[in-house]
């Protein structure tokens, strides 16, 4: 369950720096455009706190947070649907991730230029928008092509597909994305086959100064980049992308005085990767023994053979119940005894749907 969430922006909009500070995988970060041409991706630790108190309760050999992939990709231009810049290749970059993570510059630096010549976010949001509606647009006309022809032979398939087609041209056409778009879920599936730029999920990450941080609120940049998410559905996280590349140098009492120091309770990273896992629909459960304590990822929804699977192939095809209790209750009971006294533990069969938090303890026979 490879996946991933993409980072986009503008050029020189602090996204490259970002990614490294997010990763520390020191993709190339440089002051001009399409210094990052082939995407990076780096796997990321998804910062949970309850992972550390099932730590403490259990005492364990090993703990195992859970983890899931961003992708940085090169800064987009306008023409970018046309081939501008390199386009046509971040366009396709794109279509690969599962969710995008748009970095916006929200400071003002004369030392670090912009390619547009000002700070705009609503125009740097929109000229990406824009380009990614407009290469959506081109595939959907490209489909229309193929479709109409079938749907005047009265192919009940292809009249259901030209609908949707032409609803998606009629909300291109006006600047509006995918996503925007109300669908059946009939109408959803047909969607989905077109893998469309416009219809993956999208969070805002407001690149502030050091200075703006800690009253991020007054920044003029980032309420208009509010207003603009608040619309759309969308979520903003306020980041300050200098700050966070310096606390990646850092480990422990370092980390926590430098944060102090700032009057920092937590990175902005740490919010941003969590939302970005949310963004992808996916939920953790835990399991909890002396050898170990860990967190895995499974997509929100799943039901427990399947969640066991993601452990091992022969949970999944040997499962038997699933022995849960939630991780408020077992936290609130104190171990895993009182909470089994206190009849917070039950067992669960296969088409219970794991929720977020459940710490699980498969039994399975093969």
């Amino acid at each position: 369950m490879a996946l991933t969430t993409g980072i986009v922006g503008l050029p020189n909009v602090g996204k490259s720096t970002l990614f490294n500070a997010i990763t520390q995988a020191g993709a190339e970060s440089a002051n001009y455009p399409f210094c990052t041409i082939d995407p990076n991706v780096g796997i990321v630790e998804v910062p949970d706190a309850r992972l550390q108190t099932l730590t403490e309760m259990v005492d364990p050999e090993k703990t195992v947070p859970t983890a899931f992939e961003f992708t940085d990709i090169a800064g987009i231009v306008e023409g970018a649907s046309k081939g501008e810049g390199l386009g046509n290749k971040f366009l396709s970059h794109i279509r690969e991730v599962d969710a995008i993570s748009h970095v916006v510059r929200c400071f003002q630096d004369e030392n670090v230029t912009h390619v547009s010549g000002s700070v705009d976010p609503i125009r740097d949001i929109q000229v990406i928008n824009l380009e990614l509606i407009l290469a959506d647009l081109e595939t959907v006309e490209k489909r229309i092509g193929k479709v109409e022809k079938l749907a005047k032979s009265k192919d009940k398939e292809a009249i259901a597909e030209l609908a949707v087609l032409q609803k998606l041209q009629a909300a291109f056409e006006d600047e509006m994305p995918a996503r925007s778009v109300d669908f059946t879920k009939e109408e959803k599936k047909i969607v989905k086959g077109f893998q469309l730029l416009t219809e993956k999920p999208v969070l805002y990450a407001a690149n502030v100064s050091e200075e703006e941080i800690l009253d991020a609120d007054s920044n003029p940049y980032v309420q208009k980049v509010k207003e603009f998410a608040e619309a759309e559905n969308s979520e903003v996280i306020v980041v300050c992308a200098k700050i966070e590349s310096e606390l990646a140098e850092l480990e422990g009492e370092e980390k926590q005085e430098f944060l102090d120091d700032l009057g920092i309770e937590e990175p902005g990273l740490d919010q941003l990767i969590r939302a970005a896992y949310q963004l992808l629909g996916l939920d953790t459960y835990f399991t909890a023994g002396k050898q170990e304590v860990r967190a895995w990822t499974i997509r929100r929804g799943t039901k427990a053979p399947q969640a066991a699977g993601v452990i091992h192939t022969d949970f999944e095809r040997g499962f038997i119940r699933a022995e849960v209790v939630s991780y408020e209750d077992l936290t609130g009971a104190g171990s895993m005894n009182k909470a089994k006294e206190a009849g917070n533990v039950r067992l669960e069969g296969k088409e219970y749907v794991v929720q977020d938090g459940d710490v699980v303890h498969f039994r399975f026979n093969v």
